[in-house]
């Protein structure tokens, strides 16, 4: 009896053994995992369509939150430590990356990957250069090649999901210019901020803005409304615009005085929780844009 009773203990034993190193093994994968870490919205987006399932791909900013506010914390500078490439955008939000810049193993500014601009009347370049889907096939590029220098073991594949992603990009700019070029007007009217520019310049495009870029401004004074009325009265402008994830309280107030329809243009800064679950895309996003413009401009 003593000896069965030794031998059920050695076996425990062992099994105990055997699952402990199990989960220190896994444990050692998990940390070792292959990790790109992207700011916002676009460079998540941009980055899990150039590396699929392959890699795993963190977002900072957490669904639904607003851009500009965004602080680390220290878990994603953790995050950021480990990556083998750390995607951010470069401009004025991203102030919070020059003190860990130096930890990043590979960091992918998209700002250089495209010629920036002035936003509104500012010094600043404006950061917002993902907004056409033009500047969004060189910023994929950008990060095909960091990607498939840094996993050269993947380059193949990453290649083949670049051009697939590019392909449909340059679907979307076909169709943007294709609504231009059909369209009875060429003006916008934005009761919001505007982070458009890139967009507006690509497709020749005129705007009016209630508050320049991502201004902090959210009370529009009365002189702005009123001059906002009045193009869209004088110009017969059917649609006034906000952005995702803001107060519709100008254009809407805008929409009163008017009767012009109160429609939502994506920025694509970021997108609500709902969509992140259910694996919303620029390129979704980028249509739904196309038949909102469809209607602004006819």
């Amino acid at each position: 009896m003593k000896n069965n009773k030794t031998g059920i203990t050695i076996v425990i034993a062992l099994l105990l053994l055997l699952i402990g190193g199990a989960l220190l093994l896994n444990k050692i994968r998990n940390d070792n995992k292959i990790l790109i870490v992207a700011t916002n919205f676009p460079a998540y987006d941009f980055a899990r369509a150039v590396v699929g399932d392959e890699v795993e791909v963190k977002m900072l900013l957490k669904p639904g939150a607003e851009t500009h506010d965004f602080e680390p914390t220290p878990q994603d500078i953790i995050d950021i430590k480990k990556s083998t490439l750390f995607i951010y955008t470069g401009g004025e939000s991203d102030e919070w990356v020059s003190g860990i810049i130096e930890n990043a193993n590979t960091p992918v500014r998209m700002m250089d990957a495209v010629e920036t601009v002035k936003e509104g009347g500012e010094d600043e370049d404006d950061e917002h250069v993902w907004t056409n889907p033009q500047n969004a096939i060189k910023i994929v590029k950008q990060i095909y090649d960091a990607a498939a220098k840094e996993l050269p073991e993947y380059k193949l594949k990453f290649a083949e999901n670049s051009a697939k992603y590019e392909s449909k990009l340059l679907d979307l700019d076909d169709e943007f210019r294709e609504v231009v070029a059909n369209a009875k007007r060429h003006t916008l009217v934005f009761g919001d901020r505007f982070p458009l520019r890139y967009f507006v310049d690509e497709y020749g495009l005129k705007y009016y803005a209630a508050f320049p870029g991502c201004s902090e401004q959210t009370e529009a004074d009365a002189k702005t409304i009123a001059t906002l009325i009045d193009v869209v009265k004088s110009e017969n402008i059917p649609v006034v615009f906000k952005i995702e994830l803001s107060n519709s309280k100008v254009a809407d107030a805008i929409s009163a005085e008017t009767g012009a329809k109160v429609l939502t243009f994506n920025s694509a800064h970021n997108i609500s929780a709902e969509d992140f679950e259910n694996g919303v895309t620029y390129v979704d996003l980028m249509t739904q844009n196309i038949e909102v413009l469809k209607e602004a401009l006819n």
